[in-house]
């Protein structure tokens, strides 16, 4: 009997792709810089800001100061511009997710969020409107470890009081998220209401139909059995 349901934050209950979008290259072209030149900087800096060993903005400088582009103003103009994206995403969950979320509380149903985010992110979750709605929540920036690493379900379980197989996990599939949930036992749903909006090269992960497939929030509900 399905007693939690564990859920992924980005493209499964927020969308980055709706209002205004913040990506590398959006990034690349405020600075100047090439765009395969800032993302290969970026990327280096990825996993320290993940697991809450750099925040963003000293990540960015990191970055930055590997192209020797790091000035206060270059960094000032990345994070206000992330924050505006971050504030639009937060701004625009639907109603069928806080209809979800509302349902399954009524039904006694236990709600997790496990998320891959950097400081920035992290912020924006604890002070969302999602946020009262979790019995748990491990942030990989808190957490010092981050998905698809078992440690960080885990985790989840033990604050829940759970075993693998009472919890269904949600996920739109990045990060392995999907391979990682199912591998320790629980149940795996791909959420797929988000991915009309998504365009390349940030289209998260593939249609897998090993998996059981989500195409609007209600359908979650189907699977609690």
């Amino acid at each position: 009997m399905i007693k939690a349901v564990v859920f992924d934050m980005f493209e499964t209950l927020v969308t980055l792709f709706k209002g205004r979008t913040y990506f590398s290259e959006n990034i690349a072209e405020d600075l100047g810089i090439p765009v395969d030149t800032f993302r290969d900087a970026w990327h280096k800096t990825e996993l320290d800001r993940t697991i809450g060993m750099y925040t963003l903005e000293d990540g960015l400088r990191k970055s930055l100061e590997m192209l020797d582009a790091c000035t206060d103003e270059a960094v000032e103009l990345v994070v206000r511009k992330r924050r505006e994206g971050l504030t639009d995403t937060f701004n625009n969950i639907p109603d069928e997710i806080i209809n979800l979320l509302t349902e399954l509380k009524k039904r006694g149903i236990l709600i997790g969020v496990i998320s891959n985010c950097f400081s920035d992110e992290c912020e924006m979750i604890h002070n969302s409107k999602l946020f009262p709605f979790f019995d748990s929540a491990k942030l990989s920036y808190e957490q010092g470890t981050f998905k698809p690493n078992p440690v960080i379900f885990y985790r989840m379980l033990d604050e829940l009081g759970l075993e693998p197989n009472e919890c269904l996990y949600v996920g739109d599939g990045g990060s392995r998220e999907l391979l990682a949930a199912t591998a320790i036992g629980m149940k795996a749903v791909q959420a797929e209401w988000f991915r009309p909006l998504a365009f390349e090269p940030h289209i998260p992960c593939p249609v897998m139909m090993e998996y059981d497939q989500a195409e609007k929030p209600a359908d979650v509900l189907l699977y609690l059995n």
